[in-house]
């Protein structure tokens, strides 16, 4: 999908600062990312011949000492004007691992992409033990609805969210986001959805959520199975 402004100012900053690195072979690449707070996180990567770290795992380090959080979008851009590139196999694991809903910026013929990072590295190993704190994205015009408690369940294809608790980011929104819990994640097929199971008690009909839900996901086939997943605020 393409960059929300947002994730613009992610790629700027990372190719932005991959044009003040000049002839030192060992800083060669520059990353950005971008926290659930809309803060910015740069780096440059560490080159040497025992496996110094790419500028991706060096901003996840600045993030930490931050205490940024969860990371939402990442970006990497190469020196000499080779512009924006995706991440290394061992970069996109640990992003993975540590950032389960990071979005990360590749480069694509119509321009930059951004694409979960589950999507970057599929049927992988997942490691348990990393603890990763979970975000469940919003569009900013739901922010006052989920706000004052009267939106409670979201409808998502194709998106891995345990439940547990998580933080409900608004995108493109400059407001904190919130915090809440995921009480229930329940599967229909599309034929099975129902004014009951998607909480419409707005007037809205089920044809016209699938209808939104197809706009929002133009890859989500005709006989997709979705998630409705119920949360509450914390």
């Amino acid at each position: 999908m393409e960059p929300l402004r947002s994730e613009l100012r992610v790629i700027e900053a990372a190719e932005a600062l991959a044009k003040t690195l000049g002839n030192d072979p060992n800083h060669t690449v520059a990353a950005a990312a971008m926290d659930t707070e809309g803060h910015l996180h740069t780096s440059v990567n560490v080159y040497h011949f025992t496996g110094g770290p790419c500028a991706e795992l060096v901003a996840l380090g600045v993030a930490a000492a931050a205490q940024a959080g969860p990371l939402v979008a990442m970006a990497a851009a190469g020196d000499r004007s080779r512009g924006l590139i995706p991440p290394c196999g061992r970069c996109r694991q640990v992003m993975l691992d540590l950032h389960p809903d990071l979005l990360v910026a590749v480069p694509d013929e119509t321009g930059p992409q951004m694409l979960p990072i589950a999507k970057l590295l599929p049927h992988t190993y997942f490691f348990p033990d990393a603890n990763a704190e979970r975000v469940l994205r919003f569009n900013k015009r739901h922010y006052e609805p989920v706000a004052a408690g009267t939106k409670t369940s979201s409808v998502r294809w194709d998106e891995l969210l345990p439940t547990g608790p998580v933080i409900l980011y608004f995108e493109d929104d400059g407001r904190p986001p919130l915090r809440g819990e995921v009480l229930a994640v329940n599967n229909y097929h599309l034929d099975e959805l129902t004014p009951e199971t998607l909480r419409l008690d707005d007037g809205g009909t089920v044809e016209g959520y699938i209808h939104g839900l197809r706009q929002h996901y133009p890859a989500m086939p005709d006989d997709a199975r979705v998630d409705v997943v119920d949360f509450a605020l914390r």
